[in-house]
């Protein structure tokens, strides 16, 4: 979603710092950017423009501006179109406020302004926040006083962060829902979204819990609660290597760099769970005994989504728990009943999904034990729930996620061996079996990034001209059938949809003629015949076949297919972690072919911090 930095410094100009901010915060997605800064006069100076922060570098680099405090935002719309005069910072002569989330009673608040005479400029929820402000410093309030005023009246999810006119030595931020954090430098202080808007700035990082509000002045900064008290928040030390991986190290595009990254994503994860008792894998110790619980409820938005139906299938087979898998935005507002027994479980890269957290929420009030998969050690799931694991991805620029989710089902794959053997069902000897395949995984990956060409060609000849393409799967595989339908889906803005291959005669068979590529995901295992049964069906009517498998399933085949990605062949239980980066790059090459932004595929956003 939409990206905040704020910059507080002793003595160097802020601005070069906060377009440095902003083109870390270009991976969250967005429309429109904008900086305001106190000129040397304390007045507010601003610069915004619709686009990329491109369009913003040139207006600066024709009309330059300078300043010790500033902020910057890269905004996604939601109220308002993506125009210059919706580009944050919101502004009066007073006030300049940057703001992520969603004003809910805005036109409430708007309505009563108006009607005191304000006028306003843009067509956001935002700037009734600066508009506000101002009429609260007006009545005589000082800045914190008129920050109290104002987030009392203001209801929904957000994190805010304003600067006044004449108060060089000021910034105040405030979250609620929406993530925001204070970063601490050698010579300044700061406001971001999140750890990689600071990381180039700061040392040190900490983040705000909800109804949390920070004073920053030069000294550092005052957090205070939804109560006024003033409180210390946890902090952490953001690590110097991680600014080393944000480059896009010679590669096209972030996607590119990131699918190349997923062996080592792999090993990385799996590393943090070696070296336990018998079998050489076993989850950290958890505040409750996860083998125990009766029942799990995994839940989780887009992507994240599809690793959690994947991991159903492999925790239900090895461990013989049952799973119930729920997409985040629906979770809560079906009244689940819920195992008192149970435990959810929440996936996301980020760990800010606003949804996801809601649902987190929910399952606390009901008093479940509650489990976090995240990619981002501090994030808001990962502090709300009772526990959490933590996938070793690193940063994900593209908006499209792709080693974040092979780190998930390697995770989730590593979580079903150990339920399986503490449950009994697994005995030592299949244990190590099924360890040895996950260690030999990396390989595998890598042996198909090394060797996409192939995918290449099916990109380029069968789906980049295609207008609806349907992607097909059996058991762990049907998942990530709808994973690679998602990614052409986000990349190339071809219609796609992913089914369990049986389920074909049931309605997706009508879409198949000629013009329609189908991509059967067909790893040989006990249900390759079933599969090959439906390739049949659909050859037979003309559609486009895309076989991605093996030597041995390939040779079975009685007609040539439109096009195929032959691998080695892998164990039925790694399958899906094996064949993630072939739906990866056939996406990718797919919207390369037909030059889309890749990196950044319009109207999407890579955190979804709001409802």
């Amino acid at each position: 979603m939409c990206g905040i930095i704020g910059i507080l410094a002793k003595n160097n100009n802020v601005v070069p710092q906060i377009m440095a901010g902003l083109k870390l915060l270009e991976y969250r997605g967005y429309d429109s950017t904008g900086l305001a800064v106190l000129d040397q006069g304390g007045a507010l100076v601003r610069r915004r423009a619709s686009g990329k922060i491109s369009v913003l570098s040139r207006k600066l680099e024709e009309d330059p501006l300078g300043g010790r405090v500033g902020i910057g935002h890269t905004r996604w719309a939601t109220h308002g179109a993506a125009t210059e005069s919706n580009a944050h910072p919101l502004a009066t002569e007073k006030v300049a406020v940057v703001h992520n989330g969603i004003i809910e009673n805005y036109q409430e608040i708007k309505n009563e302004l108006l009607g005191k005479g304000y006028e306003f400029e843009s067509q956001t929820d935002s700037e009734v926040a600066a508009k506000l402000m101002h009429q609260k410093l007006s009545e005589g309030l000082s800045p914190r006083q008129a920050t109290v005023e104002v987030l009392s009246r203001l209801e929904g999810a957000f994190s805010l962060v304003f600067l006044f006119a004449n108060y060089p030595d000021l910034l105040i931020g405030a979250r609620r829902g929406s993530p925001l954090a204070v970063g601490f430098g050698p010579d300044q202080v700061c406001l971001g979204s999140d750890a990689i808007a600071l990381g180039s700035f700061c040392s040190k990082i900490v983040y705000l819990e909800d109804d949390d509000w920070a004073e920053l002045n030069h000294q550092g900064a005052v957090i205070k609660n939804g109560i006024g008290q003033e409180v210390n928040r946890p902090s952490s030390q953001i690590d110097p290597s991680f600014q080393l991986n944000l480059g896009k190290s010679g590669y096209r595009h972030f996607m590119l760099k990131e699918m190349h990254e997923q062996p080592q994503v792999v090993g990385d994860t799996l590393s943090t769970l070696l070296g336990g008792s018998e079998g050489g894998l076993e989850l950290p110790q958890l505040p409750f005994d996860l083998s125990q619980a009766a029942r799990l409820n995994m839940v989780a938005c887009g992507t994240s989504y599809y690793a959690a139906m994947v991991g159903k299938y492999w925790i239900e087979k090895l461990a013989k728990i049952p799973v119930d898998v729920d997409v985040a935005s629906e979770f809560r507002y079906r009244e689940p009943v819920l195992d008192p027994k149970g435990v959810s479980v929440f996936i996301s890269q980020s760990g800010e999904t606003a949804d996801t957290l809601a649902a987190l929420k929910h399952c606390k009030a009901l008093g479940q034990k509650l489990l976090s998969i995240v990619n981002v050690q501090g994030s808001s799931l990962a502090r709300e729930a009772d526990a959490h694991l933590l996938t070793m991805a690193g940063p994900e620029f593209g908006v499209a996620s792709t080693k974040a989710f092979i780190a998930q089902l390697t995770l989730l794959a590593a979580t079903a061996i150990d339920l399986g053997f503490k449950r009994g069902f697994l005995d030592a000897h299949e244990k190590n079996r099924l360890v040895r395949l996950l260690l030999e995984a990396p390989a595998h990956v890598a042996e198909i990034l090394a060797k996409d060409q192939g995918l290449k060609e099916i990109a380029k000849t069968v789906i980049a001209p295609s207008r609806d393409v349907i992607y097909l799967g059996r058991g762990h595989n049907y998942p990530l059938a709808m994973e690679g339908a998602l990614k052409l889906k986000e990349l190339s803005y071809i219609h796609a949809e992913g089914h369990p291959s049986g389920e074909i005669k049931h309605g997706p068979l009508a879409l198949v003629d000629e013009t329609v590529p189908v991509v059967f995901l067909a790893p040989t295992d006990h249900l390759f015949p079933k599969i090959l049964s439906n390739l049949e069906e659909v050859q037979t009517r003309g559609g486009q076949i895309v076989f991605i498998g093996d030597n041995r399933g390939y040779e079975r085949l009685t007609r040539e297919p439109a096009g195929s990605a032959i691998i080695s062949q892998v164990d039925p239980f790694i399958a899906p972690i094996v064949y993630t980066p072939l739906v990866q790059l056939l996406a990718y090459h797919a919207a390369v072919f037909k030059g889309t932004d890749v990196d950044q595929p319009r109207n999407l956003a890579k955190s979804v911090t709001v409802e």
